[in-house]
This record gives C-alpha cells, structure tokens and sequence, in this order.
C-alpha cells in the first residue's frame, strides 16, 4: 500500500429482521452471508426475529442489508429488515450467539414442513448413518410448530429437549457448512426418538423390529394408532373393504369418507390414468410441496370397487402424500401402498397426542399402537384443500399453514376472535396480522373446550397477543361464546352476526378496506339471524362497519332442530308442506319417514311446535337431495348435499334453455325473497316422469346458480355495486362455486371467493376480527 492510499472505511450496523424466520435456517444462512462478504458480527433470535451485528466495508455492508432478504432460505419469509448505525469495534469473526429471551415475543414460527428431498436420499441411502431414520429431519423439513414450548425457537424450547445430541449429531448442529446446522430437531438413531410397537398381550417391540411388525399387521388386516406430527392417526389397508368397515364401526363414522395416503405420486397418476380420479397439476403441486394437505380429488367414471368403502357415494377421494420419515417407511414396498390415514378420535371430538390417553381412549378402536416418545405439544390436524377453477381452496386450514399469519387489509387491536361451533378456529389478532388456530373439533365436547383453552395460550405464548377485547358468534347458545365470556375478566366481549363475518372473512383475505361495501352470498346450514329465525340463505350489502339483508330464502319450518339436519327427509317433508304441495305416498322422504313419525311430524308443523324458521340454503340442499331419492339419513355433516353434488356431478350439466329449476321472486319490504316452491313442484314433477336423480341434481344446481345471479344482478342494479364475496359452507361445493362464479363474471361482477381461510365455519374468526376489532371500530 502507497503512502497515499487509506484503508477502507468501515462501517457497523445492527439489522433486525421480522418475519418468518426462526426455525428456517435463518441464522445459518446469515452466518454464511457474512462470511462470504468479509463482515464480522454476530447474529441472534430474539423474541422479535433475528437480530445480526454486521462490521465491514460499506459495500459489503450495504450487500448484505439487500441480501438478507432477497437471497433469504426457502422456508423464510422477510416481513422487515431494519438497521441502525453502530459505532465500529473492531472484533474480528463472525459468531451466532446464545439466544436472547428478553423482550416481547412477536416472531412468527414456521409450521410442521414434509420431509425434504435431502432427508429422503439419506433415508433411502445404506450407506448413510440416518439410513431408515423414522425422524430424519433438517433446516429445510420436520416438524417445527407442534414441538415449540416457548420462544425463541431453540432446541431446549421445544420437544426435543430431553434428547442430548450424540457426537455425530451436535458436531453436524455446529458446523455452519452443515445442512443441519442449527437445526433443532436434528437427531439420529443413536440420540434420537425411539419408535415402539404395543400390541395387547404380546412384547412391546422397537425400532426396526417395530415397523417390521408394524407393516406385517396392516398387511394382515389390522388397525393401527400411528403417532404423527401433530397426533395420532389412525391407519389400516385402503384396499380391504373388510377392515375399513371395521374401522368405520369402530369409530361411529358413518359414511364419512377416509382420507387415503398413497405411497408415491406415480400410484396416484395410475389410479387417474384408470379414470379413477381427476389429477391436474395443481392437485400434484398441492400433494408434493412442502405442506402436502389432503387434497380432494373429484372421482372419475371408474369407480374402483376396492376404494368404495372408504369413500361411499362420495364425488371426491382425499388423497394426500407422506409427510413423515415414519409415512415413507410404513408405505414402502412390499405391502399395502394405500393407507386410511384418519384422525385418531371420535368423531367430533380433538385428536389424541398424549401417549398414555392414546392408549386409554384408542383401545377401542386400533389392534396396537406404532408409537415414539418425542412428545406433541400442540395438536394439529391435516389440512384439506380442493380445487376449484384451478385455484387451491381451503376446506381445513391446519397443519402446514398454522401458525402462518393471514395479512389484515387495516389494523386491528389486540383481540381473540371466538370462531364458531362447528369446526372451531379461533384466532388471535395485532395490528395488521392475525394468527388462526388449527381445526380444533366441535364444542360440543369437554375435551375440545380444554383443548381451545390450551391453544388460546399456546398461540398466545409464540405470538405475544394479550387480547384486550374478545370477539363473539352472535348466537345465545353457541358454546364458543358461552366459554369465551366466562373466561373475560373484565376485558370487552363483542359479539357478530354469523353471515356478516362470513361476508367479512372473504373481504379481508382479498384486501378489502372495508372503504365499499360488497353483495355477500351467504350461504349455508345455520347461524342466528337478527329476527331469531336461522339464516343460511342470504344476500346481504356488507362492509366491515355493518349490513343490510337485501335478499334471503323464503322461511320454512325447522321442524325438531337437529332431528330434521340428520333425517333430510323431514326437511323435504317440511319444504313441501310451506309449499302447499301434497305428501304423496310414492315421494322418497314419505317413503322415508315411519307412519307415527309421519304422523307426528305433521301435527307439530300445523301445531308450529318446535319449528323455528329457517332460510338456510344448505338446508334445502337437504330437501332436494331426499326428494330425489339420493340421501335420507346423515351420518356426518353435509352427507345430503355433498352425494347431491355428486349425483349432478355423475350425471353432467344441464345447459338447454328451460332445462333449470327456477325460484319465485317477490320484493318483500325492500327484500327479495326466493321461494323455493316452484323448484319442489319441478322435483315432484320430474319424479312422476320418472327422471333420474342425478338430472333433478344437476338441475337443482343449476337453479342455485341461476338464483345467485338474479339476485346480485337486482341489487347491483339498486344499489351500483359490481363486487360479490361468496361465503359459507354450501361454497365448499365446488360445482355450484364455480356456476355461480362463472355466471357473475359474465354479468360483469368481480367475484371473490375463499383462497386463504375455508369459506365454512373455520373461517369465521376471521371475519369476526374485522367487523368488531378494527382499530378505527
């Protein structure tokens, strides 16, 4: 160097980075970032994120402020980056130090991620130390959000804590160059969980002999409890009609369809090649990325006698890929490639975790247990997502997505957002993010209440929401709100209308303001209506602030509640009674129904007696199913309208003019009101002409569709609004979505519809937030 020459100025900043990126190999890629631009410094997780100390030239410094967060590792996502000027110090090197647990905790934990394609090669290598490792796992894949106790995300906050690393392991965990470095779950044989085999009266087995043993019984016919990720499964042979009718008793199924796991993608493209299902590229980027949720595949025109009994009468086949070292294995050749792959519990009630309950509450329904002792703390289901128009749409949003936050389109105060009943997700909310919970069950239960609280605070705890204000359904008798405003302590309840949060759930993940209100089609089984009457069929004019009901079905009789939900028939026998059509003999739903209940059910809607008005939509979708003759008792939720979907999926379009049922429609006050009277005339009708039901399905769909479009076109007319949010559960409905979408664009509305949250119950909390949390509310 020339006497005229200076050194290089340096400079020295300290970057804080928020967003997902705890969990992610956010601090090993920032250590190698920083040795490849010649900084020296230090990098931590804090409560907030990752917080680095850099120290080098100023373009070096400069490069790394724009790379953290471009060149940032797969699994990341960079909501911030800020720096601030330091003085320089001088020290050399670049070290990650200990973990900082002071300070609020406001980061984001990633969810549970499917095993990476590294992990896969090293699984299926003998040569390999991890070779046939059940919980293989590394920076880019395993479990991350069901394993957190407590930020920051380090190995002793998580599940893995009582697991010492061995020499292999902890010198892999401290080499920067190492795909595991830093990598929490990191484990092998040698360290890591074990996996043991129980069978009532013979020797608890482990590790290989355990999964040997393991594959043999599912081979043979038999029930396994499978402990997952987030929970148990339940697991047996697809293929066997016997054991999965078996299965089906054991657990008070009903007709309910299993989901199925396949052992590979290639036996999914065979069983669409047979006509079996439908799959496009969009299902396989679902079944193979990084989330890999159940996905539902529509049925083709072969229908493979072997899968029937897992799905009866269903138009769709839940298939999803294994996420898990331990799925890999269980499914590898020889034996079964297709598995039931069920939520270990009862129906309705929370997924098992804990080893010792598993063992008590499952001995009625499993032959043995495929178990390990790396605990679950906090349950998580498997998502479900369909395709509708080529675009993903959520049915369950759990493992996978949770804890991801959903972006709020306006700030919102510190608040837990209840949900609903059915289906419960809760959600709590700060500023402009909200973080929902995984499908938690129906809260109907004990079990599922203290599992809501548990969740309540575990979300609580990575997130940093203390809520100051609680959001409510509107319903008297929901138990969500009942339990919600006991726990307040002092703290503000609100309480929101069911279809205005549905409206408002569907606005907030497109981005919406609230600045212009929207038509919201609301349509599905139940939710409590401002006259006391159970709404489920509406049209309302809606922003965040409030709503006008604009339209709705006309009202019908619900006659005993929840008797008329899981009998179709008397729904049917309800409609056409308000319809002043004649209960013929030779009609399904009076085939259906016994004489004295006949008999009863006729006295108690001329008498009124518990018969509280409806206008639910998915309601009459349970009418017209039973009045086709397709459905007239329901062993889980939707049974009716889900196989009436089918049925005008088997059948095809109707597209001829006249060929559709229609509604009548009167202007009541200001209120169009749809009478369905005129669509079960049609139904009766065809019935005499003897048309099959899946043309009265395919018809009936048409009508809805038909009906949607009117309506909007009335109220865009009155009111000069050109946006439509379709909302609610009867829009899990993909064949009646996309007719109605698809005829609202033709019309020239904007139409959105669910992509991030489900368009059911699980969404709700969302809405909620913004109608009675906004920080301007």
């Amino acid at each position: 160097m020339t006497t005229d020459q200076q050194p290089p100025l340096l400079q020295r900043r300290r970057v804080a980075v928020r967003g997902l990126v705890q969990g992610v190999g956010f601090r090993p890629f920032v250590f190698t970032l920083a040795t490849e631009l010649g900084l020296s410094g230090s990098v931590t997780n804090t409560g907030e994120g990752v917080l680095a100390e850099i120290e080098g030239t100023g373009e070096a410094v400069t490069a790394f402020c724009r790379r953290i967060a471009s060149d940032a590792p797969p699994l990341a996502d960079v909501a911030s980056v800020d720096h601030q000027p330091l003085a320089v110090t001088g020290t050399p090197g670049f070290v990650i130090t200990p973990s900082r647990a002071d300070g609020p905790h406001r980061t984001q934990i990633p969810p549970d991620t499917a095993t990476c394609a590294d992990c896969l090669a090293e699984l299926a290598d003998p040569a390999d130390r991890r070779h046939r490792h059940p919980f293989i796992s590394c920076t880019n894949c395993g479990p991350r959000h069901t394993i957190v106790t407590s930020l920051p995300y380090d190995r002793a906050n998580t599940t893995m804590a009582a697991f010492a690393m061995c020499p292999d392991c902890a010198r892999e965990y401290a080499d920067p160059a190492d795909r595991r470095f830093h990598a929490q779950p990191v484990a092998c044989h040698t360290c890591g969980p074990t996996l043991t085999l129980s069978v009532p009266g013979l020797p608890v087995l482990d590790g290989e002999q355990a999964l040997t043993e393991a594959r043999r019984l599912i081979t043979c016919g038999a029930v396994l409890a499978v402990k997952g990720i987030g929970g148990y499964h339940l697991a047996c042979d697809a293929t066997d009609a016997d054991t999965v009718a078996l299965l089906r008793r054991r657990k008070r199924r009903g007709d309910k369809p299993f989901a199925l796991m396949a052992r590979d993608l290639e036996q999914l493209r065979a069983l669409a090649a047979s006509g079996a299902v439908e799959l496009g590229p969009v299902e396989e980027d679902l079944l193979t990325g990084p989330v890999r949720p159940i996905v539902l595949l529509r049925r083709g025109q072969h229908r493979l006698a072997e899968l029937e009994a897992a799905a009866p009468r269903s138009p769709d086949l839940g298939v999803l890929l294994p996420y898990t070292p331990l799925h890999h294995l269980l499914l590898a050749p020889p034996g079964p490639g297709l598995l039931v792959m069920t939520s270990a519990n009862l129906s309705g009630e929370p997924i098992v975790t804990d080893d010792r309950e598993a063992l008590a509450r499952l001995a009625p329904l499993v032959d043995g247990w495929l178990t390990h002792d790396r605990p679950i703390h906090v349950p998580c289901e498997d998502s479900v997502v369909r395709v509708v128009d080529g675009q993903p749409l959520p049915v369950r949003r759990s493992r996978g997505y949770v804890p991801l936050p959903v972006p709020l389109p306006v700030p919102v105060r510190p608040a837990l957002a209840a949900g609903g009943d059915l289906k419960n997700t809760f959600a709590l909310a700060r500023d402009g993010y909200a973080w929902l919970s995984g499908h938690l069950g129906d809260m109907d239960d004990l079990a599922t209440l203290r599992a809501f609280d548990r969740a309540v605070d575990h979300l609580g705890a990575v997130t940093g929401v203390q809520p100051e204000v609680l959001v409510v359904d509107r319903h008297p008798g929901y138990r969500s709100a009942r339990h919600v405003r006991r726990s307040a302590r002092g703290r503000e309840v609100r309480d929101v209308q069911h279809h205005h949060a549905h409206i408002a759930s569907v606005m907030a993940e497109h981005g919406l303001d609230g600045s212009r209100p929207v038509i919201g089609i609301a349509f599905d089984g139940t939710g409590y209506g401002e006259d006391g009457a159970v709404w489920g069929g509406e049209a309302l004019l809606a922003d965040y602030r409030g709503f006008r009901r604009l339209a709705r079905l006309d009202y019908v009789p619900l006659p005993g509640g929840d008797a008329a939900v899981v009998r179709p028939y008397r729904m049917a026998l309800a409609h056409l009674r308000a319809a002043g059509l004649p209960w013929a003999a030779g009609l399904p739903p009076v085939r259906s129904c016994p004489a004295d209940e006949l008999r009863l059910l006729s006295q108690q809607l001329d008498r009124s007696v518990n018969c509280v008005p409806t206008s639910s939509m998915g309601r009459l979708f349970d009418a017209v199913s039973s009045l086709a003759g397709v459905c007239q008792q329901a062993g889980y939720e939707a049974q009716a309208a889900i196989e009436l979907e089918a049925a005008a999926l088997a059948h095809g379009p109707v597209v001829g003019p006249g060929e559709a049922y229609a509604f009548q429609l009167a202007d009541e006050g200001g209120v169009v009101t749809a009478r369905p009277g005129p669509v079960l005339a049609a139904v009766v009708a065809d019935l005499a002409a003897g048309a099959p039901p899946g043309l009265i399905a395919a018809r009936f769909h048409a009508a809805v569709a038909a009906l949607v479009r009117a309506v909007c076109a009335e109220i865009g007319r009155r009111h000069g609004t050109q946006t439509v949010a379709l909302s609610g559960g009867v829009f899990a409905n993909a064949l009646l979505s996309s007719a109605c979408a698809r005829g609202l664009a033709e019309d020239g509305f904007t139409v959105l519809r669910h992509r991030r949250v489900p368009p059911n119950d699980a969404g709700l909390a969302l809405g909620q937030l913004m109608v009675a949390a906004r920080a301007d509310g």
